[in-house]
């Protein structure tokens, strides 16, 4: 949703009138998003695997298309803007059908199925990475990058401090049900030689659940260690770190790179595509992030890799500013321009 957001804030600061379609859960999401009406329209996704729920999904999403077609037809937009997932299908579908026109956003690496559907249509698919797999080849690719909370651009650190006397360890991804990062972290860590130990102070996003298992394994270890499930500063931590482990969402890889951390990067296994992979490789093969699949995260191979790392300051150093390198802090301006030079 913030793709959208930090679009409709841009637009409606310049004077547009932005009108929002969704649907029941999208809408739980859209309370800080400046758009006027917002319209509830019927959506849902379909899986072949189960026949009997496809054919209702697909009754739902032609009523949706239904219900888009008669708001466009009454308030008659300039654009349409899709930003993937199947709450954006009916809008899209009925901007191409009436021949409004359309511009699509994707936030990962690889293009959604949704989106799939509308590329060679939209005027142009705006992506979050360089590389955008699965993009048709008759759509129109351009790369604006991964709109950023205004919170984590203003905690951009000018330039990358090697650790000294500290090294600040940042863990991420864990407050939804990662109980493989909340609880494979602390047993790793543990597993790190003394002279790096007690150099070590971690910040960790842990799901409820393991919070008990993660703070007794690091004060056993002797570990300074903040474990929480939620930090509402995340950017003040993320600009401190010297390290990052996480997940490889969208936003969480663009929110690395635009910081400038070296970072080690697992991906959802069960993720769509296995998109969360690609967002990973955007910085993996240019030497600044690690990957490590779920079946390769345990302690004793996280460990090995974190001792080659936090040791290695050349490493760090060119790391963090490759990663930096790769940041679009200006992404939600770059893709407010695309759009308005179609209009």
């Amino acid at each position: 949703m913030f793709p959208a957001q930090a679009l409709a804030e841009i637009l409606s600061a310049r004077g547009w009138e932005v009108a929002m379609m969704t649907d029941v859960r999208g809408r739980a999401h859209a309370k800080n998003i400046p758009a006027d009406p917002i319209i509830d329209v019927k959506a849902a996704s379909i899986s072949p695997r189960r026949p009997i729920h496809a054919a209702i999904g697909t009754m739902q999403l032609a009523r949706g298309v239904r219900q888009a077609k008669a708001f466009i037809k009454e308030w008659r937009p300039d654009i349409v803007a899709g930003f993937g997932g199947y709450p954006a299908f009916p809008a899209m579908r009925a901007a191409q059908t009436l021949r409004i026109p359309t511009i699509i956003h994707e936030q990962n690496a690889v293009l959604g199925r949704v989106n799939r559907v509308f590329a060679t249509k939209a005027r142009f698919v705006a992506s979050g990475f360089e590389t955008l797999e699965k993009c048709p080849d008759r759509a129109t690719h351009v790369v604006t990058g991964n709109p950023l909370r205004k919170q984590i651009i203003e905690a951009i650190p000018k330039e990358y401090e090697l650790p000294t006397d500290r090294i600040n360890l940042l863990i991420v991804g864990g407050s939804l049900g990662a109980r493989i990062v909340s609880e494979t972290m602390p047993q790793a860590l543990a597993l790190l030689p003394d002279d790096i130990k007690n150099r070590l102070h971690v910040v960790q996003q842990t799901r409820k659940e393991s919070l008990t298992f993660a703070r007794e394994t690091y004060e056993k270890a002797d570990i300074s260690a903040i474990c929480e499930p939620f930090f509402g500063n995340i950017e003040t931590h993320l600009a401190k770190a010297h390290f990052v482990v996480g997940r490889a969402g969208a936003s969480s890889v663009s929110e690395i790179a635009a910081m400038g951390k070296p970072s080690l990067l697992v991906p959802l296994k069960i993720a769509m595509d296995d998109h969360q992979t690609a967002n990973a490789a955007s910085l993996e093969r240019l030497g600044c992030a690690d990957i490590l699949p779920e079946s390769e995260f345990n302690p004793q191979h996280v460990a090995k890799l974190l001792k080659e790392r936090l040791t290695d300051e050349h490493w760090l150093k060119s790391a963090a500013a490759t990663a930096k390198g790769q940041g679009r802090p200006d992404a939600a301006n770059l893709l407010a321009e695309r759009v308005i030079t179609f209009i």
